[in-house]
């Protein structure tokens, strides 16, 4: 296993999952302490860098589009410091933190993961109920309703309207922008009826309009996170808009047939490729690269049960990658 300890927070990697544990000190941020420990699927995972400086160091995980619903939901607008897939590394452990990311960009390689976009999600999100109190009230999310009671300092035609619940079935998007400290953010959720909508978030019955503290306010990324989670896949929406499929609620990793000629029913799922029959593509024979993907696969089997060194190991696969590529 390769890992990496640091005040800012652990990455434990088995060959199959990177494990990332935020710190518990309090220089971490608020936002992952209580989103708490991430598992990251290898097949989730697009790259991964060691960025030194000259006092500390940065590891930066990036995951394939799609894959994750807290990136969908937040968009890359998380601060750095907040964001669970950066780890600040110390000088001095500049070393591990190369061979964690080496360890992790060659099981990359050895398992062909692929760099496009993913068409469901690879990570599950937080759980649910999730509650976060705002600046502009508190907003709760059970997983089927998402309920917003404003706060007395909300603007007093949202508090007019008392309650706002929108049910899952209703929502077309979550929208979320930080409150940076220096600019207000907002947490709208877009509805059928709202989609439309040019209301301010200060006016906006369907949007919590975030303006006080930026540290508590961010935590309202884990309800639209939690929402997200659980919203048709952005692909799914995609290829609804397009005019090739139509979103089946419940079950965002389905599309239903409606491309003109398409031989799939209408309202039935698609036929994996695998059980097309005559028309899948045979499978290529297999050559010297699968041989060296079965070795390097043995090789790291070994290590993992410690038949190998890590020096024998380090050796025996440099020797192998040389052939690789």
């Amino acid at each position: 296993m390769a890992e990496i300890i640091q005040r800012d927070g652990t990455w434990a990697f088995d060959g199959s999952t990177v494990r990332i544990t935020p710190g518990l000190h309090r220089s971490v941020p608020l936002f992952r302490q209580t989103y708490g420990e991430i598992a990251v699927p290898l097949e989730a995972v697009a790259g991964v860098v060691y960025e030194p400086e000259r006092k500390r160091g940065r590891l930066r995980l990036r995951l394939r589009e799609g894959a994750d619903p807290l990136l969908q939901a937040t968009g890359g607008r998380l601060p750095d410091a907040a964001d669970p897939y950066r780890l600040s590394v110390d000088i001095d452990r500049s070393g591990v933190a190369e061979y964690v990311a080496e360890e992790i960009r060659h099981a990359l390689l050895i398992e062909q993961i692929p760099k496009e976009p993913a068409g469901a999600y690879l990570l599950p999100g937080p759980p649910v109920p999730v509650s976060v109190r705002s600046s502009d009230g508190t907003v709760s999310f059970d997983g089927a309703r998402v309920r917003i009671d404003w706060s007395d300092t909300s603007d007093r035609v949202k508090r007019a309207t008392g309650p706002r619940i929108i049910g899952l079935p209703d929502l077309v998007q979550v929208e979320w922008l930080p409150n940076s400290g220096y600019e207000d953010g907002f947490l709208r959720f877009v509805t059928d009826d709202s989609v439309f909508s040019k209301l301010p978030p200060e006016k906006d019955p369907f949007a919590l309009d975030l303006w006080g503290s930026a540290r508590r306010d961010l935590l309202t990324a884990l309800v639209a996170t939690a929402v997200m989670a659980r919203l048709p896949h952005p692909s799914a929406r995609t290829a609804g808009r397009h005019g090739r499929g139509e979103l089946v609620r419940g079950d965002p990793s389905l599309l239903l047939a409606a491309a003109p000629g398409d031989s799939v029913p209408p309202q039935a799922p698609r036929t994996p490729r695998a059980q097309q029959g005559p028309q899948a593509r045979p499978s290529p024979p297999e050559g010297i690269h699968d041989v060296l993907l079965r070795r390097l696969r043995e090789l790291g089997e070994l290590h993992r049960d410690g038949v190998l060194t890590d020096e024998e190991f380090a050796t025996t696969k440099a020797a192998v990658l040389r052939d690789f590529r």
